[in-house]
């Protein structure tokens, strides 16, 4: 039996956290090895994937599900997956975890304030201010991981730092070797014994299945709507991880919400 090299990365954390660009950063290391890599951004994709989709929580659920359904079909055909996505809600992704199997995941988390503070595209400004609704930390809560492989903070660590903590994560979980991490970091990494936590992931996962390559991305992610709604036993949360934090809905937010609410 062919063994299987694929996996997923899912990088989950608010707006402006430094997803898309850790997501680059190990792309670019892992094909230096010459892995098959994919990056699903979800600002990329947009177009292809949820023309037309609003962002109340049953539209971003959906979102989070065809990436997910795109790339597990990627995983299972032995490409690593990158997926940088806000994916606000626990329950959405403990179901892809669930169904890709091969999956760590990957909080990257900053405070709120410094979010703001640092802030080029001016959609915080914009969202305190009422004009963009339902915005996630602001005027709708983000639900952290509670049990996450890796936690990334990017207010206080560089995109190196948290790359060593993934590469960490996936030398433990099998997912790369350490000749190929020796290639991409300079130096021999050991893998650590699995916490337990980890070894109970591993006995629950569903074996990923065989299958060919889709040929359309968009008509497969469509199909993928079609399946059952997202189990609501993925919200039941883990004891919480000292690091975790919820973005709640800031007062300014709150008064931006009654504000626009009151205008109508």
């Amino acid at each position: 039996m062919a063994q299987t090299l694929g996996f997923t990365v899912w990088l989950t954390g608010m707006s402006g956290t430094g997803k898309s660009t850790m997501a680059a950063y190990i792309a670019a290391r892992l094909r230096q090895v010459d892995r098959n890599v994919e990056i699903l951004d979800e600002n990329e994709l947009g177009n292809e994937l949820w023309q037309g989709l609003g962002d109340s929580k049953d539209e971003r659920m959906t979102i989070v599900r065809r990436l997910g359904y795109v790339a597990g079909v990627l995983t299972r055909n032995n490409v690593a997956v990158l997926v940088p996505c806000v994916s606000p809600y626990k329950a959405g992704r403990e179901d892809n975890r669930r169904t890709i199997g091969r999956y760590i995941e990957v909080y990257v988390d900053c405070p709120t304030e410094k979010l703001i503070e640092r802030d080029s595209t001016g959609r915080y400004k914009k969202a305190l201010g009422g004009e963009i609704p339902n915005f996630i930390g602001i005027t709708e809560p983000y639900e952290p991981p509670a049990s996450a492989e890796v936690v990334i903070h990017s207010d206080q660590e560089s995109v190196e730092e948290g790359a060593a903590k993934i590469f960490q994560s996936l030398l433990d979980l099998g997912y790369v070797t350490t000749e190929e991490l020796k290639i991409i970091t300079g130096k021999k990494m050991k893998a650590q014994p699995p916490t337990q936590v980890e070894v109970t992931r591993v006995s629950s996962a569903k074996p990923p299945k065989a299958g060919k390559v889709v040929k359309a991305v968009v008509k497969a992610a469509a199909k993928a709507d079609k399946g059952p709604k997202a189990s609501s036993k993925g919200a039941k949360a883990r004891p919480a991880a000292r690091a975790a934090r919820v973005a709640k809905p800031t007062k300014a937010g709150k008064k931006a919400s009654a504000s626009k609410r009151k205008a109508r």
